[in-house]
């Protein structure tokens, strides 16, 4: 598959993202995306070790989880920023994953991304795109902030910018704080 199937394929992704937030308009909070303050929700995927990995694992840990794919134009930029972010703050007590919904037989495409850009944090894989029907993604990137009590303390659809000021804010209280969410921020 090439550029144009990617493409096709990625529209077809989003025609069905805004069909289930259509539903999910018409049947009330059931289909909503999770809000800053709540839970984040359940969710497990594979690494790249082959071992099931989990939020509910990472609980007590403050998590920055950005959702990703190896022909997202947007998140090869953001790499970089990512990446930093990791080196700047995991002494800290930041663990910073990235979740690739690229296809399963992309597997050695997103391993090669990946030590191409560096990539020294976690790589979870989410071929069904788990991920995005579970926090109700419309797209790639999507970033969430997620406190040490599993709360989700910032959310942002776009590229993540390092020294982007409610990010740098809120990342500092989270690891300052022991397990309280109560702070947060809506990039969305």
């Amino acid at each position: 598959a090439g550029l144009a199937g990617r493409r096709a394929v990625s529209a077809l992704r989003l025609a069905s993202a805004a069909l289930l937030l259509l539903a999910g308009c018409a049947e009330g909070r059931r289909f909503a995306a999770p809000e800053v303050g709540s839970p984040a929700p359940a969710y497990a995927a594979a690494a790249l070790s082959g071992d099931t990995v989990s939020l509910d694992a990472l609980r007590g840990k403050v998590v920055l989880l950005n959702v990703w794919a190896t022909w997202c134009h947007p998140c090869r930029e953001e790499i970089p920023a990512l990446q930093e972010l990791h080196e700047r703050h995991a002494a800290q007590g930041l663990t910073l994953v990235g979740v690739s919904v690229d296809n399963r037989s992309d597997r050695a495409a997103v391993e090669g991304f990946a030590r191409e850009y560096g990539m020294t944090y976690p790589v979870w894989l989410d071929p069904e795109e788990r991920v995005s029907s579970t926090f109700r993604t419309l797209g790639v990137p999507s970033t969430f902030l997620i406190g040490r009590d599993g709360t989700i303390l910032w959310k942002h659809v776009g590229p993540v910018d390092a020294d982007d000021p409610t990010l740098t804010r809120l990342l500092a209280e989270a690891l300052a704080a022991p397990s309280e969410g109560t702070f947060g921020a809506d990039d969305a």
